[in-house]
């Protein structure tokens, strides 16, 4: 196994990996071409969707590298579907899967929207973890939040995210930009849920569906998730695996409505996300899985299930929500096994540990973005009998 990523990446503290390729930030497409070259993988995963896309563009370019491209991701006749959140979720519609109201917008288009509704969802098409989305009341807030994701592919901000968080991607990023693609959805009050599918040539080889218990901001990443089953995430996951001809791991957000327990697809993450390596009693991991139809070797199910529904995920749990009643109950995910990468998950970020990142935040402090807490009780989905609903409060900032 080698992995390609920034010098002081985290997986440089994990055992097991025999070789790193380093990234150019000024040519960070390029490196990832020549790792690719000269490791020659058998299967390439993704681990950021600007990855994701730089993988495209090198199969466009390079002839030699698209049967591993393909195999690592599937065909490329989905590539533009998968890139783009309004013709995913189009898909999707055609495939009757509940999916909220999305399309592309302008600024002039914003009064429209608020004609008919009160609130609404902006989001910048390229972007992920739950940047470039904006959740918006009125009209004038959506105007702002429009203006504010239109600018922020501007050449001050590429250059602070390559030099103050070492981001390798982010003049390629820049380079890359063309005029912004926003897209304007319905807002859904729920929580929310997502789920990470392990797939092959089409088939769904295996899921793992969780809903936020925690999460760092109304639109950020949860660190603290629970275990569900629904009928409708699971029916997605299938039809879009199939539908796609999908290859390797993706995940799907969604939104639990909070009135009808009905599941909304938001959109799809085209890379490996944070579930991989969570199993639930007599279940495989979902890496486990692939590696299986990868070698043709029989997996058995994991040896240290999972018995709690509820997950923290490490360190992010604690660093985000120390008091949450959620730590006392559940399940700690803290790779015990791996001591060094443990040691390293509890200093700060390698980026803030830099000398740039601590002089810039000495004169301008990180954004602060309250903790969302989610609160649940059970009521009955018609979809399956099972669901449930509840409401959400800001913990602490």
């Amino acid at each position: 196994m080698v992995a390609v990523c920034p010098r002081g990446h985290i997986l440089r503290h994990v055992t097991g990996i025999s070789e790193f390729y380093s990234y150019s930030r000024l040519d960070s497409v390029g490196a990832l071409e020549a790792a690719l070259k000269d490791a020659k993988p058998d299967l390439v995963v993704p681990c950021d969707d600007r990855v994701v896309w730089q993988l495209h563009e090198i199969h466009k370019c390079n002839s030699l590298l698209r049967p591993l491209i393909e195999s690592s991701l599937g065909t490329a006749s989905v590539y533009e579907i998968v890139s783009s959140r309004e013709r995913l979720l189009d898909l999707a519609t055609s495939l009757s899967i509940r999916v909220p109201k999305t399309h592309v917008t302008s600024e002039n288009d914003i009064s429209a929207w608020f004609a008919t509704t009160a609130s609404a969802v902006l989001k910048l098409d390229g972007t992920s973890g739950g940047e470039g989305v904006e959740i918006v009341h009125s009209e004038q807030q959506a105007i702002d939040a429009f203006r504010r994701l239109a600018q922020s592919q501007d050449l001050g901000t590429a250059l602070k995210r390559s030099l103050v968080n070492h981001d390798p991607l982010a003049i390629w990023s820049w380079r890359r930009r063309t005029a912004p693609v926003i897209t304007i959805q319905q807002f859904i009050v729920g929580r929310p849920a997502n789920a990470m599918l392990a797939c092959w040539n089409g088939e769904l080889l295996g899921m793992l569906s969780v809903e936020a218990l925690s999460s760092q901001g109304a639109t950020g990443a949860a660190n603290i998730v629970k275990f569900i089953d629904h009928a409708e995430i699971a029916r997605a996951a299938q039809l879009l695996t199939r539908r796609l001809g999908l290859t390797g791991f993706y995940g799907l957000d969604f939104m639990l409505e909070t009135a009808t327990g009905f599941a909304w697809l938001i959109e799809m993450n085209p890379r490996c996300t944070q579930l991989g390596h969570l199993a639930r009693p007599g279940q495989i991991e979902l890496a486990g899985l692939l590696y299986a139809r990868l070698t043709g070797q029989t997996i058995a199910p994991s040896q240290a299930p999972i018995e709690e529904r509820a997950v923290a995920f490490f360190p992010q749990a604690i660093d985000w929500n120390p008091r949450s009643p959620f730590l006392h109950s559940g399940y700690h995910d803290v790779p015990w096994s791996e001591p060094q990468l443990v040691r390293e998950l509890l200093q700060k970020s390698w980026p803030e540990r830099q000398w740039m990142a601590r002089v810039y935040h000495h004169f301008r402090a990180p954004k602060k973005v309250a903790v969302v807490e989610f609160n649940t009780f059970e009521t009955v989905d018609p979809a399956n009998e099972w669901t449930k609903a509840g409401s959400s409060r800001v913990v602490s900032s």
